[in-house]
């Protein structure tokens, strides 16, 4: 009866989860039982619901389709701003490392365990940098990559140790960033009590500098390093003429300039990041200074060139940590990071992929994703990547620091130099 209702036009057909039926089918049911169709179908499914239910978890069980634990890492960057460039430059890094753990697969304790990133904008901002340290820390991460500045790194610090939650910057190189007390904070490159004396150490014998001028922009990063500078040069000998502030925010430096220009210093050095030491050295050049311009890691960038136009031929820089192209795993990583994202690294990259795959590998020896027990194993990590050996002392700073040193030819980041620490 039923196969002659469902082939019959003229005939209604009722289907309601397992059961098909004809408008026949519902009379005899309502004439036979006095049930209302619905009714009937509730008093079926509430017997079947169990079964069915037991039926799929013996399936599941049966073939291993058990879901995939999903795992979120933090990553905070400026991805707004003036230097956004450097923040997605790190933001790929890490997400480049993402995906290639996911495609190799991850388990942990017998689980398979899915990451996610958990990308979030600080703007190279201190209060939006501990607005979005909270936010990371209600999403449930089990640890952060970040932030890219010292000045975002270091509030920021205070929340995520609070939760017991790890944060490795790759790129803020202030010494007070690890000397909190924290057991949460570590870093993949050096500081700058390393980069301002290999900096300082460069000016006075390989550029033979006797004067300097130093301006920085007012933040953790850049007072920070220019102080580290400026310690180091006075050690050597160095006259250090005048020591001006700025904001990173400014985009007309003529009146320091035009100061530093009666001081006739032999080289000046800049404490900030690209965004305004590019425009720095380009009006240093409008004005006829013939001072070598010395900057930190914050302008050492690939993006330097279009930010200084021809003055950028006048700057050395350093980075604080090996250089990409004396890295073993740099030739490589160079060529997927282009593959994937269609343009060229930065600067950090290298350290923001690395630092995702030295947490994973602190969860495998822990052997758990509970932050807590990845924070314990944070400690004894001996990781070898892309940057090379990556070992942390009891601060969470690198054992063994890295500074390289660039300068540009016809626009080009061309390597002088690489000093171990």
């Amino acid at each position: 009866m039923l196969a002659r209702c469902i082939k019959d036009a003229s005939c209604v057909v009722v289907r309601t989860g397992s059961d098909t039926f004809g408008a026949r089918e519902h009379r005899a049911i309502t004439l036979v039982l006095g049930l209302k169709l619905e009714t009937y179908m509730n008093i079926k499914l509430q017997k079947l619901l169990p079964i069915s239910a037991a039926a799929m978890l013996f399936a599941s069980l049966a073939t291993g389709a058990v879901a995939d634990e999903v795992i979120k890492i933090g990553h905070v960057a400026p991805l707004t701003g003036g230097i956004a460039h450097l923040g997605k430059d790190n933001e790929n890094g890490a997400r480049l490392a993402v995906e290639e753990i996911n495609a190799k697969g991850l388990t942990i304790n017998g689980q398979k365990v899915t990451l996610q990133l958990d990308p979030q904008d600080d703007a190279a901002d201190p209060r939006t940098a501990t607005q979005v340290a909270q936010k990371l820390v209600d999403d449930k991460v089990v640890a952060v990559v970040g932030h890219l500045n010292s000045g975002t790194s270091i509030p920021a610090s205070k929340i995520y140790s609070d939760a017991g939650i790890v944060q490795i910057s790759p790129s803020a190189t202030n010494p007070a960033y690890t000397q909190q007390g924290f057991k949460t904070t570590y870093r993949v490159v050096a500081t700058d009590a390393q980069q301002g004396p290999a900096l300082a150490n460069y000016a006075s014998k390989g550029l033979k500098v006797k004067s300097v001028a130093i301006v920085d922009d007012s933040t953790a990063y850049g007072q920070g390093l220019a102080n580290e500078f400026e310690k180091t040069a006075k050690s050597l000998g160095m006259n250090v003429v005048s020591h001006d502030a700025t904001n990173d925010k400014a985009v007309d430096f003529r009146a320091i300039l035009t100061k530093i220009k009666g001081e006739n210093p032999d080289a000046i050095m800049y404490g900030g990041m690209d965004a305004t030491g590019g425009p720095f050295a380009k009006q240093a050049k409008q004005l006829g200074l013939r001072a070598k311009v010395l900057a930190g890691d914050g302008v050492c960038t690939d993006k330097l060139s279009d930010l200084a136009g021809d003055a950028t031929d006048n700057i050395v820089c350093s980075e604080a940590g090996m250089a990409l192209e004396k890295m073993a795993g740099g030739a490589a990583f160079q060529a997927k990071y282009q593959k994937r994202f269609g343009q060229p690294i930065q600067i950090y990259a290298p350290f923001t992929y690395d630092a995702v795959y030295i947490i994973v590998d602190a969860m495998k020896r822990a052997n758990s994703t509970d932050p807590a027990k990845i924070l314990a194993a944070m400690p004894s990590t001996d990781y070898k990547g892309v940057i090379g050996e990556t070992t942390f002392d009891a601060k969470g700073d690198l054992k063994h620091g890295v500074i390289s040193l660039y300068n540009y030819k016809a626009g080009k980041k061309t390597l002088l130099d690489v000093v171990e620490m």
